[in-house]
């Protein structure tokens, strides 16, 4: 395979900068984007937090009653979507340019095939300061990027040196840049597969790149070589144009916990008439359905 050169870009704690490139008198203080706190009594996650609300420990995901708990003084921000969209949108059009091949990943994540565009990563390195500096000067806002030979290196690399970072992964580097790494750094390891690789002895990327294919096959199955492929920095998948959404979903909270079965019915029944619509408005067809159900100590299960 011709060698490659990819980037991921990756915006700076987007919704919190969004929110007080604003209102600047937010800067310097703990920003917390998602659902109403009331007082510590709050239903519904954060969002986003800024860096200064993460040093208290908030994360993305976590309940915003246990936010509150952590850094009561933060500001609390309901989310602005349209605002965050047109900015995503506006950033998006700069990356863009920069790319020979574009793939998008979410409201602030994208990745960029920059191979004819730089040769060598020397090259790369320049041409990923000026994306920054471009973003920076339009939009106000931060971003970090990581370079690589693959999407798979170059994603984990975005990560290192936030905020705004720029880190660059030689091919004859990613062994030593990868395998001190937390194993959880590696796309597709949640929480579960953590656990079961502990059970193995595996705690860090590189313990993974020394462990018997075999016995990862037997523990998870195909899931298994991939692991121990991208444990190695292995991953050939191309960077993708996706100009379709490959999902809808709609999602409640209660304002008090139930477990009444016809409360809960309703509550499916008008989530799912609007994803219903939502499909229909845009013409799609879907072949899965997929349920999520949280639960007060934020235990998830789903069933498709």
């Amino acid at each position: 395979m011709k060698a490659r050169i990819i980037f991921h870009l990756d915006m700076d704690h987007f919704y919190t900068a969004v929110e007080t490139r604003e209102n600047p008198a937010l800067s310097g203080k703990p920003v917390i984007v998602g659902a109403n706190p009331k007082g510590g009594h709050g239903r519904g996650v954060v969002s986003t937090s800024n860096y200064e609300a993460r040093k208290a420990g908030v994360r993305s995901g976590m309940p915003i009653s246990h936010a509150w708990k952590m850094c009561p003084e933060a500001f609390y921000l309901p989310p602005n979507f349209p605002l965050y969209i047109q900015v995503s949108n506006e950033i998006m059009s700069i990356a863009r340019k920069y790319a020979d091949k574009f793939e998008q990943w979410g409201i602030d994540e994208a990745f960029l095939d920059t191979s004819s565009k730089v040769k060598r990563f020397e090259e790369a390195e320049a041409l990923a300061k000026q994306l920054k500096q471009e973003i920076y000067e339009k939009q106000h806002l931060t971003c970090s990027i990581g370079v690589s030979l693959n999407k798979l290196v170059a994603k984990i690399a975005s990560d290192y040196q936030k905020p705004n970072g720029l880190t660059i992964v030689k091919p004859e580097e990613i062994a030593k840049f990868m395998h001190p790494l937390a194993v959880r750094k590696l796309l597709w390891v949640g929480r579960k597969t953590e656990e079961k690789l502990k059970v193995l002895g595996i705690a860090t990327i590189g313990d993974l790149a020394r462990c018997d294919p075999a016995v990862l096959l037997e523990t998870f199955g195909v899931t298994g070589t991939q692991l121990y492929l991208s444990a190695q920095g292995v991953d050939c998948s191309e960077v993708e144009e996706r100009t379709e959404a490959k999902s809808i979903s709609h999602e409640t909270t209660f304002e008090d916990d139930t477990s009444d079965k016809l409360t809960i019915a309703q509550a499916l029944d008008a989530i799912s008439e609007e994803v219903s619509k939502e499909a229909q408005e845009q013409n799609l067809f879907f072949k899965t359905v997929t349920i999520k159900v949280r639960f007060r100590n934020f235990e998830t299960h789903t069933w498709s």
